[in-house]
């Protein structure tokens, strides 16, 4: 896809108006539908806010983020940034963003494994958290390096459910023993 086309993918993801139980992401100038998540998603992702402290952390769930030189507006699971650099209204430009978190569901294992990563660390988001109830797993990936489709991250630490898993930037151990698993799904050969 050509620039020129991905600017007015842009355009049109920016005046789409998707159904109510809809959530619209831009990726790499693709429009990606997905209907609302199931329940094991949407506990991990509380059992992981309540674990961020609010004092210091924004912690905004549906927030798009600018990423510059990317047709993207990813729409994480979470985003977390500190409470100090957080703007007054408008997009999130993912400089200020500290952390990321996707929770996998059935249809998300490569965007949330592939693209996002590549995305997330083009952007040059400090972390970005996996959080895989099929494979009981959280796949940690730090130090982004690199630019568009090349961009990744240098660093990946993989934690079953369970045990502790430090994020030394935000300076916290979060606790995995409460995330809950999708019963009867295939396991994926990701990371």
């Amino acid at each position: 896809m050509t620039a020129v086309d991905e600017r007015g993918m842009t355009k049109y993801f920016e005046e789409l108006e998707p159904p109510e139980g809809v959530r619209v992401e831009l990726l790499r100038g693709e429009i990606v539908m997905m209907v609302s998540p199931d329940l094991v998603h949407n506990m991990i992702v509380e059992d992981v806010l309540d674990q961020i402290p609010r004092k210091r952390w924004s912690r905004l769930q549906t927030q798009d983020i600018d990423i510059p030189d990317e047709a993207s507006e990813p729409v994480p699971d979470l985003v977390v940034l500190e409470r100090a650099a957080r703007p007054a209204s408008g997009s999130l430009p993912s400089s200020l963003v500290t952390m990321v978190v996707e929770v996998v569901s059935r249809t998300s294992i490569q965007r949330d494994y592939e693209i996002k990563r590549s995305i997330y660390a083009a952007g040059k988001v400090p972390v970005y958290l996996i959080v895989d109830p099929i494979m009981a797993q959280c796949v940690l990936l730090t130090r982004p390096v690199g630019r568009r489709d090349d961009a990744d991250y240098q660093r990946q630490q993989v934690t079953k459910f369970g045990a502790p898993l430090p994020l030394e930037e935000l300076g916290l151990e979060l606790d995995t023993t409460e995330f809950g698993t999708f019963p009867g799904v295939k396991p994926h050969r990701y990371p």
